[in-house]
């Protein structure tokens, strides 16, 4: 199954957003299984799951894809958990060392963006750069989950853009803040389930940037394993449904070209990850002026 959170156009159901499935004739609205929203749905487990399959099965109307807006599949998760240095070709680009254990950092989840939707060049950087990477939705709330069962907690995978904001990154010990300005967190278009996938391990990933092709790799090139790094996770804290993991990005990208090629307002990144699909978004200048709601 391709999962899908979608909102339609004001015009038509008010604006409202909903979970769907892609399927050959357009999406299906999945009302039926009655959940309102994908992290309901996943929340239900394989039941979840299992309501969703019978939806699809069962039909109806379906509505076609260019009128409405993709969302991220998991609009807001709980948590955005992104490992760093997880393939060697980046290690060695960054002139970094491999870590000697794996080293995360979370993306807070206001950054969190849909898979068509711009992104901002801040106003406090001009040192933007895109990550493409494999993306993970956990399925199952988990703790203490050895690797052999590792796969057994995942929902689906999805294209994440670990967007960096790399004066920021490289002035704190620590990554979160250059991680997670808002808008730098695309993820989509989908959530595709395992069966749909293949090996996880075995898909092409490649970043284009205004379409010059910038990371041409494939996830089997990772250090650390999907499995790996779930069961290093959750030795220490549980994941929940709706959690998304970034899986790490090959090398490619912007800072590490000579001289370095930062985004900037008017480009256009597009990101494709073979049984995923691929996301897209223009580069914006960030609107301007102090928000308090």
């Amino acid at each position: 199954m391709k999962l899908v959170t979608f909102t339609h156009d004001r015009s038509t159901h008010n604006g409202s957003t909903r979970i769907g499935a892609l399927t050959d004739d357009g999406i299906l609205g999945l009302e039926a299984t009655g959940f309102e929203d994908m992290l309901a749905l996943l929340n239900a487990g394989d039941a979840g799951m299992e309501a969703a399959r019978k939806a699809i099965a069962a039909g109806g109307e379906c509505i076609a894809v260019d009128s409405v807006k993709l969302e991220a599949p998991v609009p807001r998760p709980g948590k955005v958990l992104a490992i760093a240095l997880n393939y060697a070709e980046h290690v060695a680009e960054t002139g970094s060392n491999v870590p000697p254990v794996q080293m995360w950092f979370n993306k807070q989840t206001t950054c969190v963006n849909a898979p068509f939707d711009p992104i901002h060049k801040p106003i406090a950087s001009d040192m933007v750069d895109y990550e493409g990477e494999l993306g993970v939705i956990i399925g199952k709330t988990c703790r203490h989950v050895p690797a052999s069962r590792a796969f057994e907690v995942i929902a689906g995978y999805t294209i994440v853009d670990d967007v960096s904001v790399r004066d920021w990154q490289a002035r704190a010990a620590t990554f979160q803040i250059g991680k997670s300005f808002d808008t730098h967190g695309p993820i989509g278009p989908y959530l595709v389930t395992p069966d749909e996938i293949g090996d996880p391990e075995g898909l092409a990933l490649r970043t284009w940037v205004n379409d010059e092709i910038r990371q041409d790799s494939n996830t089997r090139h990772m250090i650390h394993k999907i499995a790996e790094q779930i069961e290093h996770l959750t030795t220490a804290f549980t994941l929940e449904p709706g959690d998304v993991l970034a899986t790490g990005t090959p090398s490619g990208v912007g800072a590490a070209m000579k001289p370095a090629q930062f985004l900037k307002a008017g480009d256009k990144v597009r990101i494709e990850i073979e049984n995923v699909g691929e996301i897209t978004h223009a580069v914006i200048a960030e609107p301007g002026g102090t928000r308090i709601d």
